[in-house]
């Protein structure tokens, strides 16, 4: 049996114990804490150095025709591009009639472009064709594909004296897919095959080969034509964005674009 007198020895010893082992454990603690610390900050760092904030994307860089891009860092392209952007908006056509027609006209031409494999933005070129104008051409071109009598015959539409099927929205549509489809097969770039439905395939193919350039937007061509496709591709902006450039969109549209 203890005495009573080692009693106060006994618990002042524990103590001591329990203090010398909280005196070392302190230390590790704080060093543990301060590696946990500089752990976190490091994989902070890598985690923020890993996915660095992402750059606007220029428009020239979104633009496109039939997803085919616009060759970047040429001046002269990106001079001419915002020129032909700004002929086209509200304030210099003032005309909303290109979003009625393209709201009577896209959901027959989307469906027959899409059944022939020709990208959906090939319906821009019925707006380029005819939507500002219309009638006959001065070269005998009609219709809403604009059509001369010779090649709308080739395609299979009737024009005679007594019918003219290059005003029939659905069949001229058809035929204009299959001249599509037939360029592309030689020219291989929907950009170039866009170009030649302005100015012939035979004479487009004819500068490819003198120049010894297959890009449309280096090609040095007749005004018209190497303005043709900066034209299409600015009639898509104002039909996918018109807000942007001084239309209100029809309701009508809705279902079709999405701004």
């Amino acid at each position: 049996m203890l005495k009573k007198h080692m009693i106060p020895f006994i618990v002042m010893a524990a103590l001591f114990i329990l203090a010398k082992v909280f005196a070392y454990q302190m230390p590790q603690a704080k060093e543990s804490l301060l590696k946990k610390e500089q752990s976190d900050t490091t994989t902070t760092t890598i985690q923020k150095t890993e996915t660095p904030e992402k750059e606007p994307v220029s428009l020239m860089a979104q633009l496109n025709f039939a997803d085919e891009t616009l060759p970047l860092g040429d001046k002269r392209i990106e001079r001419k591009m915002k020129k032909t952007l700004a002929a086209h908006a509200y304030a210099h056509l003032q005309t909303h009639r290109l979003h009625r027609k393209a709201a009577e006209w896209f959901p027959i031409i989307e469906p027959i472009l899409a059944a022939y494999g020709i990208p959906n933005d090939f319906k821009y070129v019925a707006l380029v064709e005819s939507g500002l104008q219309a009638g006959v051409s001065p070269k005998g071109a009609a219709g809403i594909w604009q059509f001369m009598p010779a090649t709308a015959r080739m395609y299979g539409l009737k024009v005679n004296g007594k019918i003219d099927e290059r005003y029939n929205l659905r069949k001229s549509t058809i035929a204009a897919c299959k001249y599509i489809k037939e360029m592309y097969g030689g020219l291989e770039s929907w950009t170039l095959v866009a170009a030649a439905y302005n100015v012939g395939d035979v004479r487009l193919r004819k500068q490819i080969n003198n120049q010894n350039q297959d890009n449309y937007y280096k090609l040095k061509l007749n005004r018209e034509t190497g303005g043709y496709v900066y034209k299409l591709i600015s009639m898509k902006q104002i039909m996918e964005h018109p807000v942007r450039y001084g239309y209100e969109k029809p309701k009508a549209l809705l279902a079709y674009n999405a701004e």
